[in-house]
């Protein structure tokens, strides 16, 4: 099951039941940016077709980072740009195995299969530190706060709505699993920097700033 969630204007949080997961959509004048595409092709051609009953305009895709659940989606979009950080290529497809047979052990033996069939798109454009892209009367900032859940974290910054999506580096409902301990803190004191109104996790219903330092005083 799945259902959206506005954010503000033109910015919507599409949560799903399975793994508690969200993915995004910012909608500009000229295009729109899809935050992740699930993990696997039918879900991302569902996640697709939602899209598509709120905007028509052109897509970009950016990943958060290289877990399975976050990029497997991501042919049904195609043909488009693919936007991530730089280290993320070489990081994906990594965690398949053990995810299918993860779904296996728990007899969720169509997802296992899904996950096995799933075309590894990577990405068609990489940047180091941040990037700014145009969608038409609205810019939306891709940046890497640093080494966290992963160490090619990205975060989306949609500053005109105070909205500012976290992949992992933020959960809700669940601790974050952090990669990077030594690091992880240093990378939300970045996000927080922003001064965002609203932040999307990767796992989990959006939350506020206070939420968030919470979390990185606990984990810390």
């Amino acid at each position: 099951m799945a259902r959206w969630t506005e954010l503000g204007e033109g910015v919507y949080a599409r949560r799903y039941t399975h793994l508690d997961q969200t993915l995004g959509l910012v909608v500009g004048a000229e295009r729109c940016l899809v935050v992740d595409t699930g993990g696997d092709e039918v879900q991302g051609a569902e996640f697709a077709a939602a899209i598509r009953e709120i905007t028509t305009v052109p897509w970009l895709v950016v990943l958060t980072h290289a877990h399975f659940d976050h990029h497997f989606g991501t042919k049904p979009f195609l043909p488009c740009p693919v936007w991530a950080h730089e280290r993320c290529r070489a990081a994906m497809g990594a965690d398949r195995e053990t995810w299918v047979e993860t779904f296996r052990r728990e007899h969720k033996h169509e997802l296992a299969r899904l996950l096995e069939e799933a075309e590894l798109v990577p990405p068609s454009h990489l940047f180091t530190a941040e990037v700014t892209l145009d969608l038409g009367g609205r810019k939306v900032t891709l940046l890497h706060p640093g080494r966290g859940h992963t160490d090619h974290d990205v975060a989306v910054h949609v500053p005109d709505a105070g909205v500012l999506f976290a992949g992992d580096l933020v959960e809700q409902g669940a601790p974050p699993e952090i990669g990077y301990p030594a690091d992880w803190p240093s990378a939300i004191d970045e996000l927080l920097a922003l001064h965002p109104g609203t932040v999307v996790p990767g796992h989990g219903e959006p939350v506020d700033a206070a939420f968030v330092r919470r979390q990185q005083v606990t984990r810390s």
